[in-house]
């Protein structure tokens, strides 16, 4: 087929010289370079390369992303666009990696989850849909409506703030990015520990192509892509792709009750999503390009399983148990969510200057109901005595519209000394959130919610960032970005109960609420003024608002009916066994008499309190640094840059009407390094090295604050306490990472590619959320974090992939192995310190049942191909041992719940290319 000449936008936008891609180091590494580093002096008989020349954007046309190290024995151009330009991953002055759709096909990786297991410091964890992910041990853990992520995920380039179901946009991909690092000057906002970049296939001119495939897999998986890109007239084009996926998880419900165990486990997906892209050029000077995307998870919820029994019980650490073999009970977990985005790209060549303006728009519709569980199985656990009638669980509504507006401007000519980038940008966002808990049976205490039917927030920024020539092979670097951002909430949030009476004044009757066919309200609630909740009839009322639809077996509409109706002030007694403690409590016929069927008491109402809140911040992010070119295929640079994560606010509480701002946290980070390629073994290599140290200030920890006071005992004292959000924290990281790719004879290839990374807290003193005392009211003790690890930080993470590429028969055969190993981390903050009460008892953390070290574990992921002309035949096998590791933990009373990383999967993949 043929292809379009490239015309002066496009040439402008091409890769200069090939260059290199990533791999991995080990210490042994520092000793080559030092040797190589006078080799490659030698060697360069030509002037250095000068910079990268700007770019508009990624081509559309552009080759895709390099696969690791050429099976052909040649090195291949990897590009990137991690300064906001195209330009070869051996020109940029840090750490970027980047996998392109074919590599990530054959490494078994087909989610976004599984990108760790091929990008060592990279930890990407799922809670309720929330993607969290950690680059170095830097990211965040608030996927509240207030929470912002630590690591800015991007889709094309254009930032996404709410990344619920960032896995329905990895397909027909041209590659993945991952920035290492504070990105805050050209990247901006919460591009905190680095950016990750999915970058969609684009259409292409005067082609004709496309693919289809399909695939089988354990677990009653399968799938099917397909794509087609079809030319319109000679300077236009669409590209059409989508994809289907079926998959579990790979959980086993071992609940031994006849219709418990009929409820299928967590993890169960059924996902699909269409994407739409086009372009068009109307002449050599002007790019127009549209990509709309929808997506729709259905399933049966994201799977956590809470290990607390189960450590408590048996004595036994996690990785001594199958967390994976869970004891469901009540209602069947269901989730949903339903995407959709547009992004709109104008760019023009307007002769010294390029500019480029996006528009981007994106929806989030999520709605799940928790599939609840008694914790997991252990040895000499007898099932048989669970509670299987208790539907306690959670519900969750997320509605998010968000808009990203960005202009760029970029310097045109290449040969110019002073290469600059500038732009603004702007970001707001529309929410509505719901959260509620059930506490089925509960007495006195029948759950909370959180339901916001107004959260907004603004960011608006501008910055300029620039590469000066000071001499041939010296280039200075500087760059700064203004930032302003504002949120703001209105709704109701916490608990929901009412003490019930007995005969006799006895205490108390619970209510059941959650069982078969029960709906929540949540956004459909239809009152969040709680000034209009005064009187009993009202907070019954409000009560009942809680849900759409009672379930089959419930009370709570039955008790509390009378009262908001005004027929009963004293609401309707009900004896059953499941309410009245089995027979200890009755409904009162004497003492008192004349409650008319009522209860003898109805007070001590629980409700949410009024939420609002507003914070504002401003900050400033910047990087300075030089690049020195040792020769035309070898750099060493040094650098200073600064990032930024936006700050909030806390719940409104009664002690706190005005609710509890806290800033945005920053990091500042100097980074050495070397980029290289040079001849190893008489073949062309990259070998590449840095070094880095991290300064991590107004970090935000949880701490306690008090939210009910009892006033009727002088001195006063608190009867209610919350975790609140507080920039107490300040840590230090540093460490070493490099990468090595290097072909190999007989179609063989090598890229490895490790990081070295210490951490530790420098200061920070919380409330341990392990030892809270409900006896208290809540209050829980303090803890000195100083000196422990920061969660999810592995010392030594380390990839490497060995792959091979030959003809056989009339096609060509390739196998590639990937071998990931991260060592031990922490999954909380605590770091398994002793857990000590209020009264000063101390208990070890597994004797407590908060063990939260993941020992170290190394995953194997093989793939065999075989491609004659258009047509390919893959098998696949993606953590071929069965690893289980925890990749996120939530600790608090009784309760340690474990998020996993997948399971075994293999396969086999069929694809037709045309």
């Amino acid at each position: 087929m043929t292809t379009r000449q490239a015309t002066p936008l496009q040439t402008r936008l091409a890769p200069q010289a090939p260059r290199a891609h990533h791999a991995g180091l080990t210490l042994v590494m520092a000793a080559v370079l030092a040797v190589c580093h006078g080799q490659a002096q030698a060697q360069a008989e030509t002037p250095p390369a000068s910079p990268a020349a700007p770019a508009s954007a990624p081509r559309a046309d552009a080759k895709p992303a390099a696969e690791p190290a050429g099976t052909d024995g040649r090195l291949e151009t990897v590009t990137v666009t991690s300064n906001r330009r195209l330009e070869t991953a051996q020109k940029v002055s840090g750490v970027v990696q980047s996998l392109s759709a074919d590599q990530l096909r054959k490494d078994g990786i087909a989610d976004v989850r599984q990108l760790q297991s091929a990008v060592p410091g990279l930890s990407i964890a799922n809670q309720e849909g929330n993607v969290e992910i950690f680059i170095r041990g830097v990211g965040s853990a608030n996927n509240t409506e207030l929470g912002d992520p630590g690591a800015a995920p991007h889709l094309n380039g254009v930032y996404i703030p709410r990344p619920r179901g960032l896995g329905l946009m990895f397909y027909d991909l041209e590659r993945v990015e991952v920035n290492k690092g504070p990105q805050g000057t050209l990247y901006g906002r919460n591009a905190l520990a680095g950016t990750l970049n999915i970058i969609s296939a684009q259409p292409r001119l005067n082609e004709f192509s496309g693919y289809a495939q399909g695939e089988v897999s354990n677990r009653s998986g399968h799938g099917a892509e397909a794509a087609v890109n079809v030319p319109v007239g000679s300077d236009a084009a669409i590209r059409i792709a989508g994809y289907q996926s079926t998959k579990d998880y790979g959980f086993t419900n071992v609940s031994t009750d006849p219709n418990a165990s009929q409820l299928k486990p967590a993890g169960l997906e059924n996902n699909r999503a269409l994407r739409l892209s086009a372009r068009w050029e109307p002449n050599e000077a002007l790019r127009f390009s549209v990509v709309a995307d929808t997506g729709r998870e259905r399933g049966t919820g994201y799977p956590g399983a809470n290990i607390f029994s189960a450590v408590s019980a048996s004595g036994l650490r996690a990785e001594d148990l199958d967390l994976r073999r869970v004891v469901y009970r009540g209602t069947q977990g269901d989730m949903r969510n339903d995407l959709w985005g547009v992004l709109g790209k104008v760019e023009a060549d307007l002769g010294p200057v390029s500019a480029e303006f996006n528009a981007s728009r994106r929806s989030v519709d999520f709605w799940q109901r928790n599939g609840q569980s008694d914790g997991i199985d252990w040895p000499g656990r007898d099932l048989t005595k669970v509670n299987y009638d208790n539907y306690s669980t959670q519900y969750w509504q997320t509605l998010s519209k968000s808009n990203v507006y960005e202009l760029v401007l970029r310097s045109n000519d290449s040969q110019q000394p002073l290469q600059w980038t500038a732009g603004v940008f702007h970001f707001k966002e529309k929410q509505a959130v719901g959260y509620a808990s059930l506490s089925d049976g509960g007495c006195c205490y029948w759950g909370s919610e959180f339901t916001m039917p107004d959260v907004r927030g603004k960011s608006t920024a501008g910055y300029v960032d620039a590469t000066y020539k000071v001499t041939p092979d010296w280039r200075a670097i500087v760059g700064f970005r203004r930032t302003q951002e504002s949120k703001s909430r209105y709704g109701i949030g916490g608990n929901l109960g009412v003490v019930l009476g007995g005969e006799n004044y006895d205490c108390c009757y619970a209510t059941r609420w959650g069982t078969e066919g029960f709906q929540p309200a949540l956004l459909s609630r239809p009152n969040f003024d709680m000034s209009k909740v005064t009187t009993d009839a009202q907070r019954a009322q409000f009560i009942l608002q809680t849900f759409l639809t009672p379930g089959r077996r419930d009370l709570v509409a039955q008790q509390l009916g009378p009262i908001a109706s005004g027929a009963n002030p004293n609401g309707a007694c009900v004896d059953r066994p499941d309410v009245n403690d089995n027979g200890r409590l009755s409904c009162p016929l004497t003492n008192p008499s004349g409650t008319n069927g009522g209860f003898s008491y109805v007070n001590s109402w629980d409700l949410p309190t009024q939420q609002y809140g507003a914070s504002t911040a401003k900050y400033n992010d910047f990087r300075v640094g030089v690049e020195h070119d040792l020769g035309r295929d070898a750099m060493v640079y040094a650098k200073f840059s600064t990032g930024h994560k936006a700050g909030g606010f806390n719940d409104t509480f009664a002690t706190s009407p005005i609710p509890e701002v806290y800033g945005p946290e920053k990091l500042s980070v100097l980074e050495v390094g070397s980029r290289n390629v040079l001849e190893l073994m008489g073949r062309r290599s990259v070998v590449n090295v840095s070094a880095f140290y991290y300064d991590y200030k107004n970090q935000v920890f949880q701490d306690l604050s008090c939210i009910k006071v009892n006033t009727q005992v002088t001195p006063n004292t608190c009867n209610g306490y919350s975790l609140v959000n507080r920039n107490i924290g300040a840590s230090r990281l540093y460490g070493l990472e490099g990468e090595l790719r290097m072909p190999l004879p007989a179609g063989f290839a090598l890229d490895l590619n490790a990081v070295l990374l210490q951490t530790k807290v420098r200061s920070a003193v919380v409330a341990d959320a392990r030892a809270i005392d409900y006896g208290q009211g809540g209050k829980a003790p303090q803890i000195n974090l100083a000196g422990n690890e920061l969660p999810l930080a592995s010392k030594v993470n380390v990839s490497a992939r060995l792959q091979q590429a030959f003809a056989f028969g009339p096609g060509k055969l390739d196998w590639q192995a990937l071998l990931s190993y991260r060592s031990s981390y922490y999954l909380t903050q605590y770091n398994e310190l002793d857990v000590v009460t209020l009264s000063g008892a101390a208990t070890s953390a597994l004797a407590a049942g908060f063990p939260d070290r993941q020992k170290g574990y190394a995953t194997l992921n093989l793939g065999l191909g075989y491609t004659l002309n258009r047509y390919r035949v893959e098998a696949f096998a993606s953590n071929v041992t069965n690893e289980q590791a925890s990749t996120k933990a939530l600790v608090g009373s009784s309760l340690n719940v474990r998020f996993l990383n997948d399971a075994r999967s293999y396969g086999l993949r069929v694809r037709a290319n045309f």
